[in-house]
């Protein structure tokens, strides 16, 4: 059997899974021409691309997924110069509403791709990524696991800590080390009051904790006004004693990685056009190249860049209303709060941006609006930055002649 005749630019796309993909290939009329399941493996997907170069001879592939259980199929088709566009799973649930078939499946969602790569000309395409930008996301996104698992373990203390004693409990700012220290070794009223004020200063202070006087005031304070042994305290009490040992290692690692993100960005070409901005420092800005990719032409202008960070507002016009705005459904999450995030730091720290937000309060804007139009103007600034390769300036006020 010979070679199949070949078509003219066929989509060929795919549904990613962890073990296996389904491709879809199909022509410019929408007939499919391929239909397979692959495992994510080399061979079987080197086959897959042998095969659907078959079909024509300038393919264009589109994938429901950017990383993950498809990095390997990307790469493939990436370092085989193959066009690859991503399509977000909410894109593909939405459009597969309109094509034939109530179930889902693998295939149906692969054809679907298909369909909407033929069609769209709006897709991102994906590109062989940055070695030092692949390195922020793995750093970056370890770092964000971290934080959610010490915010839970933080949590747990307080709530054990709650239920023995709960005047310490609100005395305590468990975010800092020296708290933290002070529970390693005491736990309860009757155990503090036995050591003493002045012992317990002794023993902070043996562990490097800052201003142990400090503490061991508010301390003996709280044990002086509870006697009460409450139902339980000696094994909450070693709970207690678990958990803050628990966070103070989650700092610690924390810490660790914050100074090998620092290492890595530094390495990058626009370190210092990004931490120019103000609010925007290391870790953020590691977060932004990390949820962008830093390579600006992908988004074409300052616009997509704000749209895919959630801070550009959509019309909802409707016959005679006009002027209807709303937060957009799509859009990455990660970068909204990089843009946030480093919004609300500018306003404290930048005359510029405090000066936007108080106008924008005054105008009648609540809060999180304000802060959100203030992001959206950061985003042409920085855009602009990266564009020209220059590093952040203000602007000094001009002065009025008298």
């Amino acid at each position: 059997m010979g070679r199949p005749a070949p078509h003219d630019d066929p989509a060929a796309n795919i549904d990613a899974g962890k073990t296996h993909h389904h491709c879809v290939a199909i022509d410019e009329s929408g007939h499919r021409l391929l239909s397979r399941r692959v495992a994510n493996d080399e061979p079987e997907l080197l086959q897959l691309l042998t095969d659907v170069l078959a079909l024509g001879d300038k393919v264009t592939w589109g994938i429901d997924l950017a990383d993950g259980g498809a990095a390997l199929a990307i790469t493939i088709l990436l370092n085989h110069d193959q066009p690859v566009h991503y399509i977000s799973g909410r894109a593909i649930h939405h459009a597969s509403e309109s094509y034939r078939g109530e179930g889902k499946t693998d295939a149906k969602d692969a054809a679907v791709i298909a369909d909407q790569v033929r069609i769209r000309r709006d897709l991102q395409r994906l590109r062989v990524g940055d070695e030092t930008v692949t390195d922020l996301k793995i750093l970056t996104g370890r770092r964000m696991d971290l934080v959610a698992d010490r915010t839970r373990t933080v949590n747990r203390l307080r709530a054990q800590l709650t239920d023995i004693f709960p005047g310490l409990e609100r005395a305590l700012d468990l975010t800092n080390t020296g708290p933290l220290t002070l529970l390693t070794g005491y736990q309860t009223p009757a155990s503090l009051r036995r050591t003493g004020k002045k012992r317990l200063e002794t023993w902070l202070r043996n562990r490097k904790v800052l201003r142990p006087d400090r503490l061991a005031e508010t301390a003996w304070e709280a044990a002086g006004r509870q006697h009460t042994s409450l139902p339980g305290e000696k094994l909450t009490a070693q709970m207690v004693h678990t958990l803050a040992r628990e966070v103070m290692a989650l700092n610690q690692q924390v810490a660790e990685l914050d100074k090998a993100i620092e290492a890595r960005f530094r390495e990058h070409q626009d370190f210092e056009v990004i931490t120019s901005m103000p609010g925007l420092g290391v870790i953020l800005g590691a977060e932004f190249l990390a949820a962008t990719g830093g390579d600006m032409s992908l988004f074409g202008t300052p616009d997509r860049l704000a749209g895919f960070g959630g801070v550009a507002p959509v019309p909802r016009d409707s016959g005679k209303i006009s002027g209807n705005l709303r937060r957009p459904r799509r859009y990455n999450r990660r970068l909204q709060r990089v843009f946030y995030i480093s919004a609300l730091f500018s306003i404290r720290h930048c005359e510029d941006s405090r000066r936007f937000y108080e106008r924008k309060r005054a105008e009648g804007k609540r809060h999180i609006q304000a802060v959100l139009a203030l992001a959206r103007r950061r985003v042409n600034v920085l855009w602009a930055l990266l564009r020209d390769g220059r590093t952040y300036e203000a602007v000094p006020p001009t002065a009025h002649a008298a």
